[in-house]
């Protein structure tokens, strides 16, 4: 595994030609990367330093849409620009794209100093400062599982969306045959991420006809975000390069299992997981039994940072390995947290309810802002829950729909006063203006249903 590139490293493949382009880029509120290309040259001159973007980028949607209601961006307010300043720690080589680097920025006001409040980089860099104070490191690792179709983006879209084959047409999960067949993808995809610097443990074939699963080992809470999206971006660059389309839509048929990510995560200090302790039955400290209590005390009110759209709650279903309530177990997949190597030195607790449309950061970010809430005071962890969760009828449950997310987030003091109310505010309109976005369609479900019959 290489390290990521210098400024003087890029200087000398400039010089001598291998490298031409650099990728800018801000991480928006959908967890995508977006930004500029530019010339190697233009780079090392001047835009190392900084370059700009439209305030639109962090008060918009899937589709790129405009919407009102933003307090921070509007057309009132004339759309001006922010000021990204490129993080020189991640530029790092683009292998499957020729003579590229990239590099991540944080997104600042005018000033070029003050990070927007509710960027998605800063929004987690808030929440890793204020463990730090508290003598703690956050160490988390994100799963990305995704869909390969046989056909592309643009084939995909022509249909109508309605042509969806995927890759395989079995349950690939572990299967070695069946993900040699997509070794086309997913060698160059684990080759190119390693070569950036980036952890790759594995892939595997997941529980579904077409669905992979990407591992990468665990960092602190600031790189795993960085390569997740880096992840992301790959799969969907290197899939459509071979003539693929990859998707993270978490539920993209009804009879379809969905796909998640999960996020496993615990503390550490002086180089130490501070979530351990050998004496105890499960290997747990106070800490963890503490931190862990205030992620099941409000998951409810952070949901819908780790589902943000409409069809992120059609994936919560039961027998599908999707949780649907809020407590925890002992290495139980039907639990919303599940402890992982108890009585181990990697003990950790993994939160499965995220989806694999979720924003790493912000989902991050939410996760330690409960945590630490739970430490702060103390909560008491309830006795693990055995047997089939999705059956524990006393459990507390996910909520079932964005509305119901964006309701309990909005009435979170505790993320008020961990984020910010500004930031929850925005968040909230983003999640209202999806509500409204699907309000005004008119599905086929609909139309099949009622055309001739109602």
């Amino acid at each position: 595994m290489t390290t990521p590139l210098t400024l003087d490293a890029l200087r000398t493949q400039v010089a001598e030609g291998t490298t031409d382009t650099v990728l800018v880029c801000g991480v928006d509120m959908q967890g995508r990367l977006m930004g500029k290309r530019f010339h190697a040259a233009n780079f090392l001159e001047h835009s190392h330093a900084e370059t700009h973007c439209c305030t639109y980028l962090l008060a918009t949607d899937l589709e790129m849409a405009t919407p009102e209601g933003y307090s921070s961006a509007s057309w009132s307010k004339g759309y001006g620009d922010y000021v990204l300043r490129p993080d020189l720690s991640t530029l790092r080589p683009v292998p499957w794209l020729e003579g590229t680097a990239m590099v991540l920025c944080d997104i600042c006001e005018h000033d070029g100093e003050t990070p927007v409040a509710h960027s998605p980089r800063a929004v987690l860099k808030k929440q890793v400062a204020r463990l730090e104070a508290m003598g703690l490191t956050a160490m988390m690792a994100t799963e990305l599982e995704f869909f390969l179709f046989e056909k592309s983006f643009e084939e995909i879209r022509r249909t109508g969306f309605r042509d969806l084959t995927p890759i395989s047409g079995y349950n690939e999960d572990y299967h070695i045959f069946q993900t040699t067949k997509e070794e086309h993808v997913m060698r160059p995809l684990r080759n190119g991420l390693h070569t950036m610097g980036i952890p790759v443990e594995n892939t595997k074939g997941e529980a579904e006809t077409g669905q992979e699963e990407l591992n990468i080992r665990y960092a602190p809470a600031l790189d795993c975000a960085d390569h997740h999206s880096i992840a992301k971006h790959a799969v969907k660059e290197i899939a459509w390069q071979h003539g693929h389309a990859a998707s993270f839509l978490p539920k993209w048929a009804a009879d379809k299992v969905g796909s998640s990510s999960h996020v496993h995560q615990s503390l550490w200090s002086d180089g130490e997981n501070a979530f351990r302790d050998p004496s105890d039955d499960l290997g747990m400290s106070d800490l963890m039994r503490h931190y862990m209590a205030g992620l099941i005390a409000y998951a409810p009110d952070y949901t819908y940072f780790l589902a943000p759209y409409i069809n992120s709650y059609k994936r919560f279903a039961k027998g599908t390995f999707a949780p649907t309530k809020t407590v925890w177990s002992v290495d139980n997949r039907t639990a919303g947290f599940r402890l992982c190597g108890a009585g181990t030195k990697g003990v950790r607790v993994e939160c499965r309810i995220g989806g694999s449309d979720l924003n790493p950061y912000l989902a991050q970010a939410a996760l330690l802002a409960a945590g630490m809430k739970g430490i702060e005071d103390k909560l008491t962890l309830a006795p693990a829950t055995t047997g089939d969760v999705y059956d524990a009828g006393d459990a507390e449950s996910i909520p079932a729909n964005l509305a119901e997310a964006r309701t309990r987030m909005m009435g979170s003091e505790m993320l008020k006063d961990a984020m910010g109310e500004e930031v929850i505010t925005h968040y909230a309109r983003a999640a209202e203006w999806e509500i409204e976005e699907f309000d005004r369609a008119v599905t086929d479900w609909e139309i099949a249903r009622g055309f001739e019959r109602a």
